[in-house]
């Protein structure tokens, strides 16, 4: 619980919101292929401020670039971890076309109905965002606001789901 002589919104407004700037630069600097900083920050003074609703902080400056710093090393890792490419956007054209690799079109099309096979297999809420994420190419934030729920929920829909996936393939190749 905070503290009762300090009302929460000055608090926030003194302590917080003076560095925003600055840690929007510094993510920017530190961090440059960080998608999106502004989410970043956002998210880093909002767990502050649940910080702060928790108890007493000594330096809310040390606090708000040290959570920026790993939500930024999450995202990144999430980042490496799941690099999507929306199926839906393919630089193939038909498979008439003169000089178009027939065996590799073939291929890619065994391979998406293969995919979409393992999807289909998935519980119902994993099924919705393995499909936004690799059908439509969403981001796990448009994701989360579409189906409404956490972003966190949709990370480990989207790590189970993989796993899964990766499971169903295992399992077909053992055929």
């Amino acid at each position: 619980m905070p503290p009762p002589d300090h009302n929460p919104s000055h608090w926030y407004l003194s302590e917080v919101q003076p560095h925003r700037p600055a840690l929007r630069a510094w993510l920017l600097a530190r961090f440059p292929s960080l998608p999106d900083v502004d989410d970043v920050v956002q998210e880093s003074c909002v767990r502050v401020s649940q910080a702060r609703e928790a108890g007493a902080i000594r330096s809310a400056r040390a606090l708000l670039f040290t959570m920026a710093r790993n939500l930024a090393l999450d995202a990144m890792r999430r980042q490496r971890i799941a690099a999507f490419e929306p199926i839906t956007e393919s630089d193939e054209s038909s498979v008439l076309e003169d000089g178009h690799d027939v065996v590799a079109a073939v291929a890619k099309q065994q391979e998406l109905e293969l995919l979409t096979l393992a999807i289909q297999s998935l519980p119902a809420r994993s099924r919705q965002v393995m499909t936004l994420r690799a059908a439509y190419g969403f981001t796990p934030a448009q994701i989360a606001a579409k189906l409404g729920v956490s972003l966190s929920t949709v990370e480990k829909e989207t790590a189970g789901s993989i796993r899964a996936c990766a499971a169903f393939f295992a399992a077909r190749d053992r055929r």
